[in-house]
């Protein structure tokens, strides 16, 4: 495994090799053929104390590296090209909705990243350079970092899709409290997940359109194919929201069906009861003349006539199809 720095300098050969070490406080010169990776955690006081006094960038460039809040976005700079991404978050106990924003400002010597909470994308990169297969050229760089963070949003994202599978599979059987309350976080999921992939689709696509010097023709197209690849990411998290809706409804439905169901039989019940209730709280009450008080056979009349009404009744509600 990867050891993880906080502040790292890395120098890659051209030949798909780097050498990583220990952060650096002098400036930033490039090896001869290659070029210098800085990477750097951006709440770290030595990143801010390099970026600020020793990278020689200007004030806007280094307010870009280190702001706190950003979306995924494109532009060009004065000291080169700035790139946003986000990458799913997969840190223990993270939720990988909960995305990780990863800032680079690209030159055609020099890549400068930054960022806060660890990315496994940067560690899929130094993995590559230790085992000399990495890339070579700041282009190659970018392209092959958004490969890795479109790899690991496509699994999140196929991920989403299987639990809506399984919801809609489950609406019938499954519990219906606990199955609206996973609908409502797997539809939080999607929208939190697609808020950051759509303008991250319109970042790549940007990048693409910009043609950098420092991407070269192989490069364009790799880029091309993760800009397709993430906008199918996009509409399958659109598809699969539209799906959760539609699941949530059909839920929703059959709750409310279940509870007119049961409104319905206590309505039938208390149709049946308020007569036979009217008729023995009246033959109750404590005042003389009250019909059969005397008769031996009162109550067994009572109770007949009781039997009797329920008897019509049923009768009646059945002739107008109300049971």
């Amino acid at each position: 495994m990867t050891r993880m720095i906080p502040n790292s300098m890395t120098y890659l050969d051209g030949r798909g090799g780097g050498e990583q070490q220990e952060f650096l406080a002098p400036g930033r010169e490039p090896p001869a053929g290659g070029m210098l990776w800085v990477h750097l955690d951006r709440d770290s006081s030595e990143a801010k104390d390099w970026l600020e006094n020793h990278s020689g960038l200007d004030d806007l460039s280094v307010d870009a590296l280190l702001a706190e809040e950003t979306r995924p976005r494109c532009a060009n700079m004065d000291d080169g090209t700035l790139l946003v991404l986000r990458g799913v978050n997969l840190n223990p106990g993270a939720d990988p909705d909960d995305m990780v924003a990863i800032r680079i400002l690209i030159q055609p010597h020099c890549v400068i990243s930054s960022r806060h909470r660890r990315l496994m994308s940067i560690d899929d990169l130094r993995a590559a350079l230790a085992a000399g297969r990495g890339p070579r050229t700041p282009g190659a760089f970018i392209v092959d970092l958004i490969h890795h963070l479109v790899s690991r949003i496509a699994v999140a994202v196929g991920n989403v899709e299987d639990e809506v599978d399984r919801m809609q599979a489950q609406v019938l059987e499954s519990e219906a409290q606990r199955l609206r309350t996973e609908l409502s976080g797997i539809r939080r999921e999607i929208i939190a997940l697609r808020r950051y992939l759509a303008p991250q689709r319109d970042a790549m696509n940007q990048l693409y359109l910009l043609k950098a010097p420092w991407l070269d023709d192989d490069d364009l197209q790799k880029l091309r194919e993760e800009t397709d690849r993430i906008t199918r990411l996009v509409e399958d998290l659109d598809a699969a929201r539209e799906r959760a809706a539609v699941t949530q409804e059909e839920l929703s439905n059959r709750l409310s069906d279940q509870l007119n169901n049961r409104m319905y039989v206590l309505t039938v019940v208390a149709g049946i009861f308020l007569p036979l209730g009217f008729l023995t709280g009246l033959l109750g009450i404590n005042v003389g003349g009250v019909p059969l008080a005397d008769n031996a056979w009162g109550f067994a009349w009572v109770v007949v006539a009781l039997v009797a009404i329920t008897a019509a009744e049923i009768a009646f509600f059945r002739w107008r199809r109300w049971v």
